[in-house]
């Protein structure tokens, strides 16, 4: 047997195992701290991530001045200087039609022709009451200057030859409603031919044979347009800050995009003399001769205004520019990163580049090529060193 004093001696001490706990448990206790710790430092990252991912990064431009060019440059629209749309007056099928588009027409020309035999038989019934009234009209009359005749002999009574007096009255406007609608029945035959109202030229044409037309259907489409294009009307919008330079009389230039070099005198006709509210411009009226047909109606074109249009106008990228309802605009960001949307005024618009006579300052900053969803408030990231406008262009 071990003597109980050496047994005793072989075993752990009791404060060793317990400092050997404390220490696990600190190294425990240790490794969890520092596992939480890394990820909280892992979410605030995260968090930091997103945050800047959720500002935008945008490119800015600085507004240029623009150099040279004398003149204000518009877009325009160019109209005929008539145009009619061809609809039925009656219901009927298209028998023919004798008019295409490019088809240049005169005055009265019949374009097409309709069937419409319900409008025949109600005219040959028409002609027969009328004719049924006249031979009631006729009757009366006769029987009346008779009963005259027996008046002045005391034969009949006054109320007697007044009563037929009074039916030969009768008869007679029987007689002619019958007739007017026998005219009025006439006329809505004639209209089975349509005829172009003025010389010109079909722009469009949807009759087709055999297809029903119905009368007075003028919200489906014509069956014919006829425009008259010996002289154009060119409509534009002038901005308001430039509205008082334009008057009647004042001769312009134009330029379409089919005959590049090619250039067309016009005269301003007229004008609204108000500012739209929504645009901020005003709509002039201008005409130009087009004897060879080259102006087309619908047709876009650059209308130059012998103005100072571009006097104090600043550069700035077409792509800058915010089409909006209530007119363009750009986005201005300020030294915060916090954006404004400006309303500005378009004094001439070059395709790539445009000038801008209201609105912004050489100062501004503005975004180049904005999201259609930024806002006034917004808050956003400037990627790239800000670059004068047109530099490149």
């Amino acid at each position: 047997m071990l003597d109980p004093d050496i047994a005793e001696n072989t075993g752990p001490d009791a404060r060793t195992l317990k400092r050997v706990g404390i220490g696990a448990a600190i190294v425990a206790l240790a490794l969890v701290g520092v596992g939480v710790a890394t990820r909280i430092s892992a979410t605030g990252h995260l968090q930091e991530v997103a945050d800047n991912a959720a500002v935008p990064t945008v490119a800015v431009v600085s507004p240029s001045a623009a150099e040279g060019g004398e003149g204000l440059i518009l877009p325009g629209t160019i109209q005929a200087y008539n145009s009619a749309a061809i609809n039925a007056r009656t219901n009927g099928y298209v028998r023919r039609w004798l008019a295409d588009i490019g088809d240049h027409v005169r005055a009265g020309q019949t374009l097409a022709i309709l069937d419409a035999p319900e409008i025949e038989q109600q005219l040959a019934q028409a002609r027969a009451d009328y004719q049924t009234a006249v031979a009631n009209q006729r009757l009366a009359a006769t029987t009346s200057r008779r009963w005259q005749a027996l008046l002045a002999k005391d034969a009949v009574s006054q109320q007697e030859a007044d009563e037929k007096a009074g039916d030969l009255a009768a008869k007679s406007a029987l007689a002619n409603a019958a007739l007017a609608s026998v005219r009025e029945l006439s006329a809505t035959q004639g209209f089975t031919r349509l005829s172009a109202p003025f010389a010109g030229v079909v722009t469009s044409r949807s009759a087709q044979i055999g297809a029903l037309v119905t009368a007075g259907n003028a919200a489906a489409q014509p069956l014919f347009t006829v425009s008259d294009v010996h002289r154009m009307r060119i409509y534009v919008r002038v901005p308001q800050v430039h509205s008082s330079q334009v008057h009647n009389g004042m001769e312009a230039t134009l330029t379409v995009p089919e005959f590049p070099g090619r250039s067309f005198k016009a005269s301003l006709t007229r004008s609204a003399n108000s500012v739209d509210a929504q645009s901020g411009a005003m709509l002039v009226e201008l005409q130009a001769d087009n004897a060879d047909g080259a102006l087309k109606p619908g047709a876009y074109a650059h209308v130059s205004f012998p103005i100072a249009g571009a006097a104090g106008a600043l550069r700035l990228p077409g792509s800058a520019i915010l089409p909006a309802e209530e007119g363009p605009s750009v986005a201005v960001v300020d030294a915060k990163g916090r954006v404004t949307l400006r309303r500005v005024t378009i004094a001439r618009d070059e395709g790539k580049t445009v000038l801008v006579s209201v609105g912004v300052s050489p100062r501004d900053r503005v975004i180049d090529s904005p999201p259609d969803s930024i806002r006034t408030g917004d808050v956003v990231r400037i990627a790239t060193p800000q670059k004068k406008a047109g530099a490149d262009a």
